[in-house]
């Protein structure tokens, strides 16, 4: 039986023929990773749940209104995404990196992993110093420092293999919620981890459950919210009763690929489904609505003196406040430029699809009403703030919980400038030379502590 290695080159094919029967069909891409077959024959792309939505409309702004074609929005887009958006070639699996990037990309890559655990690591030129894998590369990398590969005997091929699946089940097309931002948050727990308070009580377990929900706490988003899932009777929120409903897919996404690519097999089936289960805990601790059950919790703890993490059941739930922490903050707290594109993109992107579907435009979601500066300031006032303090009084204000803080009131100032200026360019554009009462109302509110 003769099997085919196809070398595929920026669309030139050509093949060679082999007698050995027991060997896999490979597929090497140039310029791309080395993707290796586990078995013959193409397999499916993965199915995504998420609704069909139009990612071309946030490009209405730099296209002037043209939509354009299929092909002319793949011209946008890297070969690197190109490549993870085929058909053909989506779902093949990785063996082994094999980088054709030059030698000092590799090496500056390799430099900033030295600095992983601080707090402004730059995951954006990270991922591209990685030609886009930087949910892969970051994840080997902490799995190998913290031991977690020997102690619990895993196969890097197929750890590897889980890990590609993941990344690729994030969509890049998505603004926000996509696989640079998951490796923005796993980095971020990565540093939680740390802390010497909690890393001097830390079993592997805990380590790679943390490491693992914050690599996957989003997987396969549909770049909406849950709202919008709800009132557009989405199968997923009927599925899940309206509750979770992001959390709970992510979650079932993330059990259902660690199943598929069998990186758990090995262990006993009351391990696998204790991992299971409690990397459940840790996803659904990442829906914004159970933060204020959180921050009660541990000040609770904190006030009564009474958190003992020798006892599993403390260490867990600190983990899950470190996820709460994670998609909420990380990113707000390190480099102002993402806060700008994520919040516009996937705020104003939410309300334009509620507004062409005549539903009810979603709390600061609205491009005629809001400002990026005003969404985010509420945001870190209301949601990122409270959680940090509460982190820093746990830690002990430590010199990386002092970081945190830090570069969350440095960005806020920054925002509350830009916020001052742009009320102040609506002043000089307004003809009377007077801001309309709502606006006034608006500005007030904004600048609400």
């Amino acid at each position: 039986m003769k099997q085919l290695l196809c070398l595929i080159i920026f669309g030139r094919c050509g093949e060679i023929s082999f007698d050995n029967p027991d060997q896999n069909a490979k597929c090497v891409c140039m310029l791309g990773d080395a993707r290796v077959r586990g078995q013959t024959g193409v397999l499916a792309e993965r199915r995504g749940s998420y609704p069909f939505i139009d990612f071309r409309l946030l490009n209405n702004t730099t296209l002037s209104g043209e939509i354009g074609t299929k092909k002319k929005v793949k011209r946008l887009l890297s070969f690197q995404r190109y490549f993870h958006a085929s058909r053909l070639l989506r779902g093949i699996v990785p063996q082994a990196s094999l980088y054709l990037l030059d030698e000092d990309y590799l090496g500056q890559a390799r430099h900033m992993l030295s600095k992983v655990g601080m707090w402004d690591f730059d995951i954006f030129l990270f991922d591209r110093l990685t030609n886009g894998n930087s949910l892969v590369t970051l994840l080997c990398h902490l799995f190998n420092v913290h031991g977690l590969i020997h102690h619990f005997q895993l196969d890097m091929v197929t750890l590897h293999r889980f890990l590609v699946m993941v990344q690729e089940d994030y969509h890049s097309q998505n603004p926000y919620h996509n696989a640079v931002h998951a490796a923005d948050v796993t980095q971020a727990m990565h540093c939680y981890l740390r802390e010497p308070k909690l890393a001097n009580f830390l079993t592997p377990l805990d380590i790679m459950l943390g490491l693992l929900a914050a690599a996957a706490h989003d997987v396969d988003h549909p770049g909406v919210n849950q709202p919008f899932l709800i009132k557009t009777k989405h199968h997923l929120a009927s599925l899940y009763q309206n509750v979770s409903v992001l959390e709970n897919h992510h979650w079932r996404s993330t059990i259902g690929m660690l199943r598929e690519s069998r990186l758990l097999a090995h262990l006993p089936k009351e391990v696998t489904q204790d991992i299971e289960q409690q990397l459940g805990s840790l996803i659904l601790a990442t829906d914004i609505n159970r933060q204020n059950e959180f921050l009660i919790r541990l000040k609770s703890h904190l006030d009564n003196q009474d958190l003992r993490l020798e006892d599993a059941q403390d260490r867990h739930f600190m983990l899950q406040y470190s996820n709460c922490l994670d998609p909420c903050g990380c990113s707000l707290t390190k480099l102002m430029q993402r806060d700008a594109s994520g919040s516009k993109l996937f705020s104003f992107f939410v309300g334009d699809l509620e507004q062409k579907f005549e539903l009810d435009i979603s709390p600061l979601c609205n491009q005629q009403k809001d400002t990026i500066p005003s969404i985010q300031i509420g945001f870190m006032t209301y949601i990122v703030e409270p959680l940090f303090e509460r982190w820093a009084q746990f830690t002990g204000d430590t010199p990386l919980s002092e970081n945190m803080l830090n570069h969350l009131r440095r960005n806020k100032a920054k925002w509350r400038s830009l916020l001052h200026k742009q009320h102040s360019s609506n002043r000089s554009s307004d003809h009377s030379g007077q801001v309309t009462g709502s606006q006034e109302q608006t500005f007030n509110e904004e600048e609400t502590p």
